[in-house]
C-alpha cells in the first residue's frame, strides 16, 4: 500500500485492489469465510483504493485526518473456502465536502464470481478533534477525479438496498 502520493494517480473504473487469500484462521466451524473477514477483507481494499487519494497512513500522520466508516451495508452472496484468492471491485459512488458512498464487490480472483458486496458511507476526520471535517482540496480534487471515472460505469445493480423482510402477500 501507499504510504504517499508524490505523482499524479491513475483512477481505473472500477478500483481492483490487489490479490489477497483466505487464510485458515479466517475460516469458520462452518467451513467457510467467517463473517467477520468479509469485512477485513474490504476495508484492505478500500485502504489501497483511498491511499490512491491521499488519504492513507502518511496523511493520518502528517496532516491528522482520516477517514471513519459510518454505515455499511454487507450482502453475503456466495461462499469462500479455505486458500481462495479474492479481489475487490471498489466505487467511488458519490461524495461531497466531508463524505465518501463506496461500492465494492468480493471476487473469486480465478473465477470472477462475486461472494458479496459491501456499500459504505465513510467520513474524513480530524483526528484531534474527532470530529467529521472538509476535506482539504488537493484530496478534494482527487476524489473529483475518481468520481469521473467511476461515474462511467452502470450504477451497481444492489446500490441502496435496505435490509427487511420479503412482504407477504
Amino acid at each position: 500500500m501507499l504510504d504517499r502520493i508524490d505523482f499524479e494517480p491513475v483512477f481505473f473504473a472500477p478500483f481492483v485492489s490487489s490479490s489477497m487469500k483466505v487464510e485458515g484462521e479466517w475460516v469458520d466451524y462452518n467451513g467457510h469465510l467467517n463473517v467477520a473477514y468479509y469485512t477485513l477483507i474490504f476495508d484492505r481494499a478500500a485502504d489501497e483504493a483511498l491511499s490512491l487519494l491521499g488519504l492513507g497512513p502518511e496523511y493520518a500522520r502528517k496532516r491528522g485526518g482520516s477517514f471513519f466508516t459510518a454505515e455499511t451495508h454487507v450482502r453475503y452472496l456466495r461462499e469462500l473456502p479455505p486458500d481462495s484468492p479474492v479481489r475487490v471491485a471498489l466505487r467511488l459512488v458519490d461524495y461531497d465536502e466531508k463524505r465518501l458512498h463506496i461500492f465494492q464487490s468480493l471476487h473469486h480472483a480465478r473465477e470472477g464470481w462475486v461472494s458479496a458486496t459491501s456499500e459504505q458511507m465513510a467520513l474524513h476526520v480530524d483526528l484531534k478533534s474527532r470530529r467529521v471535517v472538509p476535506f482539504p482540496d488537493d484530496v478534494l480534487e482527487r476524489i473529483a477525479t475518481m468520481r469521473a471515472s467511476h461515474a462511467a460505469l452502470p450504477p451497481p445493480e444492489d446500490l441502496g438496498r435496505r435490509v427487511s423482510m420479503p412482504a407477504r402477500y
